[in-house]
């Protein structure tokens, strides 16, 4: 059986609508960073400025609350959220080819907009909170959706009530995502008093210091790629990791070579001058084991 389809969108949506997307969780240490967007009719602009909307961080958590409450119950509203897990975080900002922050921020939110255009929501006029060069991602925006008008800003959460309530979005969903977290690692002393999450906050270093393991780092809770996590791994063992990588000298030889990884959380720096290479056509020990050869031809 098939997925069902998708329930058709509101009346208010076949008319220009606004949109407003923000971030919240984008510093932290701890924990996932969400976007969040909110959606309205143009013609409910001037409604949307009288229920009180402003930038999360200016409200206390229990108004937080409140606010997501009334826009999740209000018809003439539309919002969705993008929660992106800290290992995601990681492996894009530490992989060979790494993704910043900025990157990923963009294609959040321009998830966002696909998402809700794939709705049938007719979004005319967008309004985000800059990040990096606000003409630069404009541009960018505007070249992937020539239909829109974009309008980028520094703190447009605070500027713009539909931002204003994208902000409020993120951040009630980054809470809840925060205090319902399940931690996947089964160790007896782990405890959830983590703080903030973010790098300054002495709750947070603590649990960082009570949850470092001098192999595997820290809990899946804990972006790997943050600088914050380096001044913890100089007590940690050393990991060598073995690779069949083939290279070819200046002569045209080939030579196959065992290399040494270092990854933030995971090793110490290297001990001066040490490499760990073998030559030859043996292969490393993990393939010899197991009887594997590379095949070039299937």
């Amino acid at each position: 059986m098939g997925s069902e389809p998708p329930p058709p969108p509101p009346e208010w949506a076949s008319k220009p609508c606004i949109m407003g997307i923000d971030e919240a969780g984008r510093g932290p240490v701890l924990g996932p960073m969400v976007y969040g967007c909110l959606y309205c009719a143009k013609s409910y602009q001037k409604t949307l400025s009288t229920l009180k909307f402003a930038d999360s961080k200016t409200l206390k958590e229990e108004k937080r609350e409140e606010l997501f409450e009334n826009l999740k119950a209000d018809e003439s509203i539309g919002w969705a959220a993008d929660v992106i897990d800290p290992r995601e975080l990681s492996h894009k900002m530490l992989k060979k080819e790494k993704i910043n922050l900025n990157e990923i921020s963009h294609d959040s939110a321009i998830g966002l907009i696909n998402n809700v255009l794939n709705l049938g929501v007719l979004l005319t006029e967008v309004y985000l909170d800059t990040v990096g060069d606000a003409e630069k991602y404009r541009v960018k925006l505007s070249q992937r959706f020539p239909n829109i008008k974009f309008v980028v800003a520094k703190k447009a959460d605070s500027l713009y009530p539909v931002v204003s309530g994208a902000s409020i979005v993120a951040k009630v969903t980054r809470d809840r995502a925060l205090r319902d977290w399940v931690l996947d690692e089964t160790a007896e002393n782990l405890h959830r008093n983590f703080g903030s999450g973010y790098p300054g906050d002495p709750g947070t270093k603590a649990w960082l210091a009570d949850h470092k393991h001098l192999v595997f780092g820290f809990p899946a809770l804990v972006r790997f790629s943050w600088g914050t996590c380096t001044s913890y791994s100089k007590d940690f063992v050393e990991v060598l990791w073995e690779s069949d990588a083939t290279e070819q000298d200046d002569n045209g030889r080939t030579d196959k070579r065992q290399m040494k990884l270092t990854s933030i959380g995971f090793c110490s720096s290297k001990r001066k001058g040490e490499e760990i290479e073998s030559t030859g056509t043996r292969s490393c020990k993990f393939f010899q084991s197991r009887k594997l050869k590379l095949l070039s031809n299937f």
